[in-house]
């Protein structure tokens, strides 16, 4: 694989366009000298990033006191046979940012962050939900990080051979990946009056998932957002 360093992309607008528009991220850290990368869901608020997981969970026990972290998210858009295996590459789109993660400790802006696990992917759930139980708020942990830098690689170029190869009697293409959201699959045991509803109209069958994600960190987070839009 090549290296080029017109891939590379450092404003905000871009980083946080490609953050928003992810639901799961994995964070790399070190502990006792053993490298981690653990997969988890995140959201963003500003230049803070946000994930979840068990209070019980040796990874966020250790997270929780400025450790330095590594947080990223990618984007497939296709496959890439070229003439030779050289060229052989992907389209995508990914980010790589940096900061120190700590542990939310504070309990209402635990709660507050509790509620966005939910809302910043389905806006305005948390208020038709069960409230949470005091186990349940103790036994999730937050996390949250600091943006101190980022980047962004975008690789749109499709097949890319060398000049000469062109000429070759080769087959070559490109191979678009997109993840689609399938038919909503209702829980069999809904009571016989519960409808979807329309809150979840965005998240409708043959519709991409990014699409979806965005428009729910807009409806959730509208300055926050027009920030991104803006790269201010």
């Amino acid at each position: 694989m090549k290296r080029l360093h017109e891939r590379g992309f450092y404003d905000r607008k871009t980083v946080y366009q490609l953050l928003d528009a992810a639901a799961l991220c994995h964070v790399s850290y070190i502990i006792d000298d053993q490298p981690y990368c653990t997969p988890t869901l995140f959201w963003r608020e500003g230049p803070r990033l946000y994930w979840h997981g068990s209070s019980a969970s040796r990874m966020l026990r250790n997270l929780s006191d400025g450790e330095p972290v590594c947080l990223t998210v990618t984007h497939l858009d296709s496959l890439v046979l070229a003439r030779s295996g050289f060229n052989h590459s992907a389209d995508y789109r990914s980010v790589m940012a940096f900061g120190r993660a700590r542990l939310v400790t504070n309990p209402e802006e635990k709660r507050r962050a509790l509620v966005m696990m939910v809302d910043r992917f389905f806006p305005g759930r948390t208020a038709g939900l069960r409230p949470s139980t005091a186990q349940e708020t103790k036994a999730t942990a937050v996390v949250f990080m600091d943006i101190e830098r980022a980047s962004a690689k975008i690789r749109a170029k499709g097949v890319g051979d060398d000049e000469n190869d062109y000429a070759l009697p080769i087959y070559a293409e490109r191979l678009p990946v997109h993840l689609l959201i399938g038919e909503p699959e209702a829980c069999p045991r809904l009571m016989p009056t519960v409808t979807r509803p329309l809150q979840l109209a965005p998240y409708r069958q043959g519709r991409p998932l990014e699409a979806a994600l965005l428009d729910a960190h807009a409806d959730t987070f509208p300055r926050d957002s027009e920030d991104a839009s803006n790269g201010s």
